[in-house]
């Protein structure tokens, strides 16, 4: 299966161009990123930073809004996160909870020093898994503000408890750890990472819902692009391990910047805007909850993403001199 548009799995607008950037964060992690731009800007631009959903790449969703959003006139940058996609390093397909969320920084580094971008002026969007990044960036970096989280995973959450928390006790998480630990063993004997699998292929015929949900996006043509894990092996087995021993998100209550949580309300995932709205705090943040939306209507269902709202939210929140 091939993507349906030269690796990506949507259309580039006919008003917008997308060129290629690469940078470090401070790891010194070569990230790699699509910048997209309206055609034709002269003036210094509002930004946004875009990644996600987790287990995807820029080819992907976060393309898409990416191109959306240049296409209303913001410039936009979708990346790929540290070893995924195009980005390094010799570690391949681990994710990491400190290393995700300060690709957001590094992302917001690079749009600072473009003559085309107003420094003041940066956003950021996190779709999915790396909406909890982008939501743990903004409570970290004061240059980000405004954020929008959409059909947001917290991934540190969901890998330490479970599914709504349904696995959250200590003995479980001995025992998954012991499990990990074990395969980290045997990737070190055998000098190779052991793959999770992405989204089972074929669906067996009790799948919930939520895996063909999955399934609909990652595995057909309507998202599938060859870097993307999902859409192939998935990640390392363990991955999971530092998400299980480092929760993110909490000082989130002290983001003073406005945020905007978007989440269909027949999501499976949509408890976890629910939960980490109800910590933020101040008179510019909003949880709007989608009616007959599932979980990945918001990848790239554009009758469904709302645009329209996200737009005029960061029009008046990267504001020039609007004060934090």
């Amino acid at each position: 299966m091939k993507a349906a548009f030269e690796g990506y799995s949507f259309k580039l607008s006919e008003n917008v161009t997308r060129t290629k950037v690469y940078f470090r964060n401070r790891y010194g992690i070569e990230l790699a990123g699509d910048l997209y731009v309206p055609k034709g800007a002269k003036d210094r631009l509002a930004a946004i930073a875009v990644c996600g959903p987790f287990g995807a790449v820029k080819e992907q969703a976060s393309g898409l809004y990416a191109d959306e959003m240049a296409s209303r006139g913001f410039a936009a940058l979708a990346f790929d996160p540290s070893f995924i996609g195009e980005s390094g390093e010799e570690a391949r397909n681990v994710a990491s909870p400190d290393i995700n969320t300060e690709d957001f920084s590094a992302a917001v580094d690079v749009l600072s020093n473009m003559d085309m971008v107003d420094p003041e002026r940066i956003g950021a969007i996190g779709i999915c898994g790396f909406g909890g990044m982008a939501l743990n960036a903004a409570a970290m970096d004061t240059r980000i503000k405004a954020t929008v989280t959409s059909t947001m995973y917290d991934m540190t959450r969901v890998n330490a408890k479970g599914y709504f928390d349904q696995d959250d006790s200590a003995q479980t998480r001995y025992e998954m750890k012991k499990t990990l630990n074990a395969q980290r063993t045997e990737d070190f004997k055998s000098g190779t990472f052991a793959r999770a699998g992405g989204v089972a292929d074929p669906l067996p015929d009790d799948a919930p819902f939520f895996v063909k949900d999955y399934y609909d996006y990652y595995k057909t043509e309507r998202g599938y692009t060859e870097r993307s894990l999902n859409s192939n092996e998935g990640w390392n087995k363990t991955s999971s391990l530092s998400f299980i021993n480092m929760p993110i998100l909490q000082y989130s209550e002290e983001i003073r910047s406005a945020v905007l949580m978007i989440h269909g309300e027949k999501a499976h995932s949509c408890y976890f805007s629910r939960d980490a709205f109800s910590k933020l705090t101040g008179g510019n943040k909003e949880l709007l909850i989608l009616p007959d939306t599932v979980h990945t209507d918001l990848y790239d269902r554009k009758d469904k993403i709302p645009f329209h709202k996200i737009e005029s939210f960061f029009t008046e929140n990267l504001c020039q001199g609007r004060s934090q």
